[in-house]
């Protein structure tokens, strides 16, 4: 399994994603620029800021290939940022996020 594919289906089609983004992701609006991003796909979940000052966290609920479409963008960024590294993976339990949120 890569950091591309889930491990299996879930009810209804939804799939849990967890990323850790390393680089320049902090004050360039890499939160907002996920959280847009998130809003556009139809995922729910969260974003944060890393408190080593040099990474973002997502955990983000949705279907399949917006999920991957999503960590596609994580490896991108907004213009700003250098997205050095990205870890993903694909916890097989859902949180039932009803939104998506920037948190602080």
């Amino acid at each position: 399994m890569g950091e591309n594919e889930p491990a299996q289906a879930s009810e209804l089609g939804r799939r849990h994603l967890r990323a850790l983004v390393r680089g320049h992701v902090q004050g360039v609006y890499f939160r907002q620029f996920v959280w847009s991003q998130a809003g556009r796909l139809g995922v729910t979940g969260w974003v944060r800021n890393g408190e080593d000052g040099r990474s973002v966290e997502v955990d983000a609920e949705g279907p399949v290939d917006a999920l991957k479409r999503l960590l596609e963008l994580l490896h991108e960024g907004p213009a700003r940022a250098r997205v050095d590294n990205v870890q993903a993976s694909w916890p097989d339990d859902l949180q039932g996020y009803a939104t998506f949120e920037i948190r602080f």
